[in-house]
């Protein structure tokens, strides 16, 4: 006998929620999740411009079980989609394929497809994290303490509407030696 595949789960946002007696929609919460050069720099040429094992390690057990929200470029950037994820492509691009991943045309259209429980990880790049950043409510950096070229950069944010809820400092030996620290951030107030 073949086993039936398990009903697919509804999208977390479409979870009816009752207020003052009339049903709401609430969206997943939001969590970027990023290393940051102390210039802002995340990415060059597609590309990391370091080399961290250990960030790489955190990332995945981060954002594994979760869905994940890319741009195309980042997406481009990958081997293969990332395993143990839901990964979801935005990309203005229409007729776009990404194989082994979901495509939506706005930021918006890529939270509607998360099944995954919460947080939804916004992975860059540049622009999904401009448009992510006004409605995350944690961020999860590598905080980088030197320079690097690069041309994408993690958006301005303002420390004064976040809180910072952990900081584990570590010292690299690649890319010339630098210090950096994973450091988690929670939303005190809002882009108003």
């Amino acid at each position: 006998m073949t086993p039936r595949p398990a009903a697919p789960t509804p999208p977390v946002q479409n979870r009816p929620r009752e207020s003052h007696g009339s049903p709401t929609v609430t969206k997943p919460a939001i969590a970027l999740i990023a290393a940051v050069a102390a210039n802002g720099v995340i990415g060059v040429g597609n590309r990391l411009p370091w080399r961290l094992t250990e960030d790489l390690k955190r990332f995945r057990a981060l954002t594994a079980g979760h869905a994940v929200i890319m741009g195309r470029k980042t997406w481009e950037s990958l081997p293969r989609p990332l395993p143990e994820r839901q990964n979801i492509v935005v990309t203005r691009q229409r007729g776009y394929v990404a194989e082994g991943a979901e495509v939506a045309g706005s930021f918006d259209a890529a939270l509607a497809l998360v099944r995954l429980p919460e947080p939804v990880f916004c992975i860059g790049g540049g622009e999904i994290f401009g448009e992510a950043l006004a409605r995350a409510q944690r961020l999860y950096l590598t905080q980088i303490d030197r320079d690097f070229e690069g041309d994408a950069r993690f958006p301005p944010w303002r420390a004064d509407q976040w809180k910072e809820i952990s900081r584990e400092s570590k010292r690299s030996d690649q890319s010339g030696g630098f210090d950096y620290a994973y450091v988690t951030y929670e939303r005190t107030a809002s882009d108003d």
